[in-house]
C-alpha cells in the first residue's frame, strides 16, 4: 500500500466526527466514501489530484461504481470530489457543483471538519437513494481518513 504520514489537521475529536460521518453514511448504502487529507496538492487542478487518489485508493474497484473520494488540500485551501461512474451516472454533473458550493462556503467560514461531515452526510443520502443498502452488501473500503503529506 501507498506510505502514508499522519498529520495533525484535525484534533481527535474531530478525526471521529469525521469518521463517523462516514461511517452514517455508508450504513444504508453499498456506496462507499472516502476521505483523502493532505498539505498540498500537486496538481494545478486538485480534481487531477482526486482522481489520482481514487486510483491510488482502490475504490474503482467497488462493485456498483458507486465510491467517492473528498480530496481536500489544507495548506492550499483546494478540494475536489469524485464520484465513480456509477454513482456520478445516477447524480449528475450539478449535484458535485453544488455539494462543492455548500463544501467552499463552509471552508470560508473556516469551518473545515463541519464541512467535511455535512458534504459526506450529502454524498450518503445520494448513494442511499441510487445505491440502498441490500442484505448482501458488505463495507469494501476502510472508512478512516486517508491523510497525504
Amino acid at each position: 500500500m501507498w506510505p502514508f504520514k499522519k498529520k495533525t489537521f484535525f484534533s481527535e475529536e474531530e478525526k471521529e466526527r469525521i469518521v463517523q460521518a462516514i461511517r452514517q453514511a455508508e450504513r444504508m448504502t453499498s456506496g462507499e466514501v472516502r476521505v483523502f487529507v493532505e498539505s498540498r496538492c500537486r496538481f494545478v487542478d486538485p480534481m487531477d489530484r482526486a482522481t489520482e487518489v481514487f486510483d491510488k485508493l482502490e475504490m474503482q474497484k467497488t462493485r456498483q461504481h458507486n465510491g467517492v473520494v473528498l480530496y481536500v488540500a489544507m495548506e492550499d485551501r483546494q478540494f475536489a470530489i469524485y464520484g465513480d461512474t456509477g454513482i456520478h451516472q445516477k447524480v449528475g454533473m450539478d449535484f458535485w457543483k453544488q455539494q462543492a458550493q455548500n463544501l467552499k462556503g463552509f471552508f470560508s467560514k473556516g469551518e473545515f471538519v463541519v464541512g467535511i461531515a455535512q458534504c459526506v452526510k450529502e454524498i450518503g443520502a445520494s448513494l442511499e437513494t441510487y445505491f440502498p443498502y441490500e442484505s448482501d452488501d458488505e463495507n469494501e473500503l476502510p472508512d478512516d481518513i486517508v491523510f497525504g503529506k
